[in-house]
């Protein structure tokens, strides 16, 4: 049975393996910064787990703005509760468990969180090949994101609440 919970440091390596399974050099977080993210913003930060073992997690702080910045990889801030949006900066599965609702299952579970927190809509860029995906579990497609992050091309997808 699948558990969440807000991650712990002691959760650094594990989600960092997962992290690097999931992203390529250049899109993965290093593991300042999602140590970072654990220690400022752990109530938006969902470990699943099974057994103790972590299966994958969703990251992201809370934004006042509907699209994401690239400014929100590099540094963020706790969150802040009158803020209208909660962001998604990672979302990842490891490979030995995907394809077995994992990652919709961490969907859900930060939609709990966001709604218990007042959030208007959860927002997230993603790649072309993701889209069907994020579409699947009630995301609108908002069309191409200002993003550089990676140098790739993201999309912006928006999950009303």
């Amino acid at each position: 049975m699948l558990t969440f919970q807000p991650a712990q440091p002691v959760q650094l390596n594990a989600i960092m393996a997962i992290e690097n399974q999931g992203f390529t050099p250049d899109e993965a977080a290093t593991k300042a910064s999602m140590a970072e993210r654990i220690e400022r913003i752990s109530d938006t930060f969902i470990v699943a787990t099974q057994n103790q073992r972590v299966l994958g997690y969703i990251v992201g702080p809370a934004a006042n703005t509907r699209y994401l910045s690239d400014a929100l990889y590099d540094h963020l801030e706790a969150n802040n509760p009158t803020d209208r949006y909660q962001t998604v900066l990672s979302l990842a599965v490891a490979k030995s468990v995907r394809g077995h609702g994992v990652g919709s299952k961490l969907l859900a579970e930060l939609a709990k969180v966001a709604k218990a927190q007042h959030r208007q809509a959860i927002t997230l860029t993603c790649l072309k090949k993701r889209v069907p995906f994020y579409e699947h579990n009630g995301y609108v497609n908002e069309g191409v994101s200002t993003s550089k992050h990676a140098g790739e091309t993201w999309y912006n997808m928006v999950n009303e609440l």
